[in-house]
């Protein structure tokens, strides 16, 4: 197959289950009606006039950040860091790795994790190094959605975007805005999205010229904006009735992976959930996951002048307050982060890649050994190319049976939830997701009966051989 075999549309890459949402190709549409809407399933998708939306090019095949035509993120990374002192299979090139917090008042309280991704941000500004930071924050849900990308130009704005959004944005506005005002600019984003914003560039003088720095944030997987209102079900509220939406409500005295969740009625009151009582709440079963996130091999924002994770080993883990796994690539963001940590602004700790992976490790079995689980399974529609290599013989029994009902409660959950909104009944939902729940957990977990059954049978079946 040659380079023009490989040209795809936007329609394309939607009905392939490989649209991210990001925005990028409609930013950069020119003069087609071009726009992002709403799909069934509750994740922003482009759309179109049909000569736009249906047309295959090499311009939209090198932008798109899943196009089987678009550098991967390890030759932009090549091209931006040539001069990395580091390297490493997992995370990429980088200039060093730390663990730990801000330390300067006001942002490890107010964020999710550490506080270090809004200590960068705001301290780009305080230093003049941007003009602006194109960040995710809460709007009035009356606007159509929970939350938007905006570009903040000074403190007060950019203390709104902080804490973490599972909820789908896209950047199409702002990338506008940037080209359109002369100034320079940061990016904080998910992977594919900092990704995305690398291909603009290439392409695009101005907007190459005006986006001095990226911050990636370390993804597990993108959810649908149905997820709210399942939450919303789940407490006994319909979705009108929400007007703010908290994912991760901050205890110092629980672990920092106990995640709560928050919703504001218009009325004044608030309701509160673990996650672990919601059906929905098992982060890595998937439910109402965007599809493209299933052919995903960046955990760590590869591509990003700087990346944030949580630091999910322990002692951190348990630590309430939140704690940050860092992964600088800038020379320039290396040098502030050494700064603050001289002043005393920061508290960080140096680590190694083996350290970085530890803390992701979920993460990363997904986008390598899930990851060539999946690319080996027969699809149709545009044929991802990835850095891992398609693979299905290396995986025992029970695992490819996890990665297979991941990937039927992410396209379960969406179908059901619709099924349950049309009939007016969310317990057809949750019943749904409850069964749903009870067989992952039983698959993944070796301390349930299901799990033992499995752990027999393979151990069984290896003798057998």
């Amino acid at each position: 197959m040659n380079d023009r075999d490989a040209l795809v549309s936007p329609r394309d890459m939607v009905s392939s289950g490989l649209c991210t949402g990001c925005g990028g190709c409609v930013s950069l549409a020119g003069g087609a009606q071009a726009r992002m809407a709403w799909d069934a399933d509750g994740q922003l998708k482009p759309q179109g006039d049909r000569r736009w939306h249906e047309g295959r090019s090499a311009p939209f095949s090198e932008r798109c950040p899943f196009s089987p035509l678009a550098a991967n993120e390890d030759a932009i990374a090549a091209m931006r860091f040539p001069q990395a002192p580091h390297a490493d299979p997992w995370i990429g090139r980088f200039e060093a790795a730390y663990v730990g917090h801000a330390a300067e008042a006001g942002y490890r309280e107010q964020g999710s994790s550490g506080g270090m991704v809004s200590w960068v941000a705001a301290e780009l500004l305080r230093r003049k190094m941007v003009d602006g930071i194109a960040h995710v924050a809460p709007v009035d849900p009356r606007e159509g959605a929970f939350f938007r990308y905006r570009i903040a130009r000074d403190q007060a704005s950019l203390r709104g975007g902080a804490k973490s959004r599972y909820y789908p944005v896209e950047m199409s506005a702002v990338l506008r805005e940037m080209r359109e005002v002369p100034g320079r600019y940061a990016v904080v984003g998910i992977p594919c999205f900092i990704k995305a914003v690398h291909l603009a560039c290439r392409s695009d003088p101005v907007l190459r010229e005006r986006i001095a720095f990226t911050l990636g944030l370390v993804c597990g997987h993108m959810k649908s904006r149905h997820m709210v209102e399942s939450f919303a079900w789940q407490m006994g509220l319909g979705i009108d009735e929400v007007r703010e939406v908290d994912f991760r409500v901050k205890n110092p005295d629980r672990p920092a992976n106990w995640y709560t969740a928050r919703l504001a009625r218009r009325d004044g009151e608030v309701r509160m959930r673990d996650w672990w009582h919601l059906v929905d709440g098992d982060w890595g079963s998937g439910f109402f996951q965007n599809r493209a996130c299933d052919f995903c091999d960046d955990v760590v924002a590869e591509t990003a002048d700087i990346s944030f994770g949580d630091a999910w080993v322990e002692p951190y883990s348990s630590d309430g307050r939140g704690t940050n796994v860092v992964v600088v690539r800038s020379p320039a963001l290396h040098r502030m982060l050494e700064d603050g940590r001289a002043e005393g602004r920061l508290a960080l700790d140096p680590i190694d890649a083996a350290f970085v992976r530890e803390t992701q490790a979920a993460g990363f079995r997904q986008r390598r050994e899930g990851l060539a689980y999946r690319l080996a399974w027969k699809r149709s529609g545009v044929k991802p190319r990835k850095r891992v290599a398609p693979e299905r013989r290396h995986l025992p029994l029970r695992r490819k049976l996890v990665y297979r009902l991941r990937h039927c409660i992410t396209r379960g959950s969406a179908v059901m939830f619709r099924l349950a909104r049309w009939l007016r009944r969310p317990r057809v939902f949750i019943l749904w997701g409850r069964a749903a729940l009870a067989l992952y957990q039983g698959l993944t977990y070796s301390r349930g009966r299901l799990g033992r059954v499995f752990d027999r049978t393979e151990a069984f079946l290896t003798r057998m051989r």
